[in-house]
């Protein structure tokens, strides 16, 4: 695998970390510069791990959980886009002013972005891919990627005229809808 093809793979992984940190900025425009750097931080490291996981535990786990990851991908991102949802009609605020991300809610997004990482993971062991190199531009790509999208994030917030946290739910939902119809259309 050359390194053309990691940074597409890195790229790749990083989209969905992205959009919901773009989200997450949206929704919080008065997070602080810890904060910010917490999300981009969490999300480079999932992306991260996510690999290392699927390249030790290997085929058996993956398998395993292939035939449900995009499920579980789609019922973690649904639930936290229907709760933005909830809250985008009932607070009266377009977006929230509080400056701290729950934990509960980052390591959940975390998670979801980076589940169809694990397959990734054992397509390297399978492809005798090293791993510290590959597993090191994933994470990095995301994190500055996502970094870079909180802020976009905070940016477009004081720019939408509609509800922020209503956008930012739907387009939760939408990432794991089409994590869904990937996993469904690799298998036709």
């Amino acid at each position: 695998m050359t390194l053309f093809d990691l940074m597409l793979i890195a790229f790749g992984l990083s989209m969905d970390a992205c959009a919901v940190a773009m989200v997450n900025g949206m929704c919080m425009p008065e997070l602080n510069k810890r904060n910010i750097f917490l999300i981009a931080m969490s999300f480079g490291l999932f992306q991260a791990g996510m690999p290392v996981i699927g390249y030790v535990v290997g085929g058996r786990f993956a398998e395993t959980i292939s035939d449900i990851d995009h499920w579980i991908a789609l019922a973690l991102l649904a639930a936290i886009g229907g709760k933005m949802i909830w809250d985008a009609f009932h607070e009266e605020e377009e977006c929230e002013t509080v400056c701290e991300i729950e934990m509960k809610s980052l390591f959940s997004q975390s998670v979801a972005t980076s589940i169809d990482a694990l397959a990734i993971g054992v397509g390297f062991a399978a492809t005798q891919v090293k791993l510290v190199p590959a597993i090191s531009l994933i994470g990095i790509t995301t994190f500055v990627l996502s970094l870079i999208s909180v802020y976009v994030g905070k940016w477009t917030c004081g720019k939408l005229t509609g509800k922020a946290q209503l956008v930012g739910g739907v387009i939760l939902i939408l990432i794991g809808i089409k994590i869904v119809i990937e996993h469904i259309a690799q298998g036709i």
